[in-house]
């Protein structure tokens, strides 16, 4: 598949054009520019109110991984037409530079707390500045009018991370947790990047190549309403049983990122996640997030031809049970003159596909043939100065089915934030192989 190429802007950038480029039914965020700070916004996690809004979560920097990067707060009243302005949970301290806050992830207690956990950087850098560190939590009774102080969660260290316990662990949760259909326990999976003490030295000079494995997480008290502090977490797929994917060109380096979960209709789970191999694989527990089976490259049906997809995010929602849609660009990183290590340039476009779930079916969803969703015209956007800007319109993104509308939210090359509907029609359009 090709697409456009990356275009040099010499004069200034038409936002009023640009915003409008992938058809967006609401814009949630616009950034103001200059040195404002906000030009880079990503990990784009809209939720369901307690009190009936939508609200929302997400990571905002001049540019991704500088030291400014924060965690910002923002609602709506009106379904997501309007937005109150991004309010500051976490992040730097303005004076010093130093505690950047990143990958915030929202859940809510069945009474109603608000907690929001993220990435508390510390001054220890083990890996990426952005992904190493403790994992920090928040709560609010109010419906985020106010906030408790932060507090550190604890976590469970494994074989992938530094063996000095003073050094955080490299971890990403980077969608919202699923409540289980079996128990109603809120459940998760993260990325955990492989501390260069532990032995899998890239073998490019590209990040991609650098060692990734994933793993599970369980909420197990927190519609008690507890401290942050005194959240108790179970984590699964541990130490060497943890999913491994080995790159296309380097098989045993661990490369899996990213995973993106469902429930299905017979109480198992399905989680697909992005690789270096040129394809998504998937993997799937019978027990309720237990166990996990060995991850596969993922097909369109049993035995069926396999999707192509680099290393990007590429999520799956549920409509409604036993019903799906999953994001991809339907390519494997050859794009254009772009290679597989290209990821600020190849990231589009984006191809929607509807998922079904198949009982006794190997791979219990299938997919209907890839429909391109969405797409721009290659501008670049972003701060200056030039080559900070990005054509990416990667799927850091969420998704909310309340009062009877599907609604994707995502950012638009990781600087507008915006929303599309899915509707019926588009779903429709889109038969799964009976």
């Amino acid at each position: 598949m090709m697409g456009k190429e990356t275009k040099i802007v010499t004069t200034p950038v038409d936002f009023e054009r640009e915003i409008g480029m992938t058809k967006p039914d609401h814009v949630v965020y616009r950034p103001r520019g200059g040195d404002s700070g906000d030009t880079g916004n990503e990990h784009f996690l809209v939720f369901d109110g307690p009190d009936g809004s939508l609200m929302t979560v997400w990571t905002q920097s001049t540019a991704e991984g500088r030291s400014d990067q924060h965690i910002v707060f923002s609602r709506s009243d009106d379904e997501g037409q309007t937005w109150t302005k991004p309010r500051k949970l976490a992040g730097a301290d303005p004076k010093t530079g130093k505690g950047m806050a990143s990958w915030g992830f929202p859940l809510v207690s069945k009474s109603g707390r608000i907690y929001v956990l993220y990435s508390r950087h510390i001054g220890m850098n083990d890996i990426f500045t952005h992904t190493t560190g403790w994992l920090g939590a928040i709560c609010s009774d109010d419906a985020g009018k106010t906030w408790s102080e932060e507090e550190l969660v604890p976590m469970r260290r494994t074989i992938y991370d530094n063996p000095d316990s003073t050094i955080p662990p490299n971890i990403i949760v980077w969608q919202k947790p699923i409540r289980l259909s079996c128990n109603g326990k809120y459940y998760t999976g993260l990325t955990r990047w492989v501390s260069p003490s532990r032995g899998y030295p890239p073998p490019t000079k590209s990040w991609t190549s650098h060692a990734s494995v994933v793993e599970f997480i369980r909420f197990e008290n927190l519609d008690e309403n507890p401290r942050p502090r005194d959240l108790r977490l179970t984590f699964f797929a541990q130490d060497d049983q943890a999913i491994k994917v080995g790159m296309k060109e380097h098989p045993h380096q661990p490369v899996v990122q990213e995973p993106s979960l469902v429930n299905l209709p017979n109480g198992w789970l399905f989680c697909a996640m992005r690789t270096m191999s040129g394809h998504p694989y998937y993997t799937v527990s019978e027990d309720g997030g237990e166990t996990w089976r060995k991850p596969e490259p993922m097909r369109r049906f049993d035995n069926g031809p396999l999707l192509l997809h680099p290393l990007s995010p590429c999520p799956i929602y549920q409509t409604h049970e036993g019903d799906y849609f999953f994001l991809f660009h339907n390519h494997d990183g050859h794009w254009g003159k772009w290679g597989p290590e290209d990821t600020s340039q190849h990231r589009r476009p984006i191809c929607i596909a509807r998922g079904e779930f198949r009982k006794g079916a190997h791979q219990p969803v299938w997919f209907s043939e890839p429909k391109v969703l969405m797409d721009h015209d290659g501008v670049g956007l972003g701060p200056p100065p030039p080559g900070t800007t990005r054509t990416d319109l990667a799927m850091y993104a969420s998704c909310t089915c309340g009062r009877g509308k599907t609604t994707l939210w995502y950012p638009d090359r990781k600087f507008f934030l915006l929303g599309k509907k899915i509707g019926r029609v588009l779903m429709d359009a889109l038969p799964v192989k009976q």
